[in-house]
């Protein structure tokens, strides 16, 4: 079993926001391994698939950000999966804008919808993938809510296929060690 969530907000008017970065890369790997994310189930939007005979299951909250530990905690509850086959992708503006940082585990950091899955799972155990975005301008509120530039399409888009390449490898071979190695490592735009 193996479950990986992109965290975003599901209203059309966040569809490009840089709090969708959760969002935007689970759509990029479901297109690439050609599967649609379009099944309802467990407050989420999911696409479920088989590989090696272990069921793997592609997950977008339709909670709102700040309600994610819910649908995450709902679709490990359904699954009977552990918290160890869980990995989580999001926004995080700790880090330069459309870096890519993956760890084992961790703290929730600023970002809400972490700090809701930790609180519903009761641990902060598991996989994550962080894409940066940066400190922008003015409130937090109103930077994570804004759309990403045109011009950074590009770079965007660079930081998802990294994202796409790195989960392909770990569906198959489990090995987050070394998807650590090779998104930590990847040099990445500026």
């Amino acid at each position: 079993m193996l479950i990986i969530v992109g965290l975003g907000n599901p209203s059309e008017e966040y569809e490009n926001t840089f709090h969708n970065m959760g969002f935007k890369a689970i759509e990029g790997l479901a297109d690439n391994l050609g599967k649609k994310i379009k099944k309802s189930e467990c407050k989420s939007l999911t696409s479920s698939f088989s590989v090696k005979g272990e069921k793997i299951i592609l997950a977008k909250p339709q909670t709102y950000m700040n309600l994610s530990g819910e649908a995450v905690a709902s679709l490990l509850k359904k699954n009977e999966a552990d918290i160890s086959e869980l990995v989580v992708i999001y926004d995080d503006i700790d880090i330069d804008r459309y870096t890519v940082r993956a760890r084992s585990s961790g703290s929730a950091g600023t970002h809400n919808g972490m700090k809701s899955i930790v609180s519903n799972l009761c641990s902060s155990d598991f996989k994550r993938i962080r894409i940066g975005i940066g400190r922008g301008q003015g409130e937090l509120r109103d930077f994570v809510l804004s759309q990403i530039p045109k011009e950074e399409t590009d770079k965007f888009k660079e930081s998802i296929a990294v994202i796409s390449d790195a989960l392909q490898k770990y569906i198959h071979d489990r090995d987050f060690e070394k998807l650590m190695r090779q998104v930590n490592t990847k040099p990445q735009t500026k």
